[in-house]
């Protein structure tokens, strides 16, 4: 079969299309899925450069997490899914390829008004942020959700999800272009930064504080995070892309009840993975049925063409999912 492949860890210059040996026969409870469609995700980039090596089990060097493709074979344990069958889900790695092996609890039925580049768009951000904001965040309508990074994959799926709520969204951007088009998704207030990270202050004028912070920056914003929390209001920290280090106020986490959580995805066991994968199956697949939500795709590139899709994501210039199609 064809893989993304990484000749040597480094640039993208190291990245080839390779002949690689198909994964073995699905058994038990697993299904073979022929990938039509895989997303690109900056943990690609880690991963190409060296940095975020794959978990035990999963190949280091074909990239990929998420995908979405139809089934080619099921284990003879599986009993959700059938030979034909459109899915989509998640991996720990090995998704840029055209067949890989999922467990069956982390598939879900793709829907029919959705195309295989459209769905394949969807799982890894949407999963990440439903699970952020609303199983370990609990963030409720009541509530008001501070998004930074608002127009990356995750930010823009965190706030399709808490407007189809009708939770306040205030979001955070380097750009105002992308705070302009996040506005279209329904993004309440906009706030420009830039290196001061001075979002606190106009967060406190204007709106006393919010409930729930998804951060997908760091360390660089994690002062103005705590002043920004109103009691009992809690951090979400998905991303370190200024830094993984900072220091801490006790005093004010504890006068303000405040609690601060970390998730990542693609470690969690199989169980884990699975729990969050019937979530959004059963509470946000509705809503792409639905046209509540919709895929965020900003450009797709054949597979053929995935050094210049790695260079076009590490160029901060994608509003949105850059898709890869085979």
């Amino acid at each position: 079969m064809k893989a993304v492949y990484v000749k040597e860890f480094g640039g993208a210059e190291n990245l080839e299309i390779r002949e690689v040996e198909n994964p073995p026969r699905a058994a038990g409870k697993e299904v073979l899925v022929n990938v039509k469609a895989s997303a690109l995700n900056r943990a690609d980039l880690l991963q190409r450069k060296g940095f975020y090596p794959a978990p035990k089990g999963f190949p280091e060097r074909i990239l990929g997490l998420e995908f979405a493709g139809e089934v080619a074979e099921t284990g003879e344990e599986v009993t959700d899914f059938k030979t034909g069958d459109r899915v989509f889900g998640i991996t720990a790695g090995g998704a840029q390829a055209e067949f890989l092996l999922s467990d069956e609890s982390l598939l879900a039925g793709i829907p029919e008004n959705l195309s295989f580049t459209e769905a394949a768009s969807i799982p890894e951000a949407f999963i990440t942020a439903h699970d952020a904001i609303f199983t370990n965040g609990a963030l409720k309508e009541n509530e008001t959700l501070l998004i930074h990074a608002v127009g990356s994959g995750v930010g823009l799926a965190a706030l399709q999800l808490a407007k189809a709520r009708n939770i306040k969204v205030i979001g955070t951007s380097r750009t105002a272009d992308k705070l302009e088009e996040c506005r279209k998704f329904g993004l309440d207030e906009g706030i420009l930064t830039g290196e001061d990270a001075n979002f606190a202050g106009i967060i406190k004028e204007k709106n006393g504080g919010v409930d729930v912070i998804l951060d997908l920056v760091g360390a660089a914003y994690f002062q103005a995070n705590l002043e920004s929390l109103n009691l009992k209001g809690r951090i979400i920290l998905v991303g370190t892309t200024s830094g993984s280090k900072a220091e801490l106020n006790f005093s004010q986490v504890m006068s303000k009840r405040l609690k601060i959580i970390g998730t990542v995805l693609r470690s969690r066991s199989t169980q884990e993975k699975a729990e969050a994968t019937r979530k959004f199956a059963e509470e946000v697949v509705p809503l792409f049925e639905s046209r509540a939500l919709k895929p965020n795709i900003d450009k797709i590139f054949k597979i053929e063409e995935i050094r210049t899709a790695h260079e076009y994501l590490e160029s901060n210039a994608s509003f949105g999912k850059i898709v890869l199609e085979f």
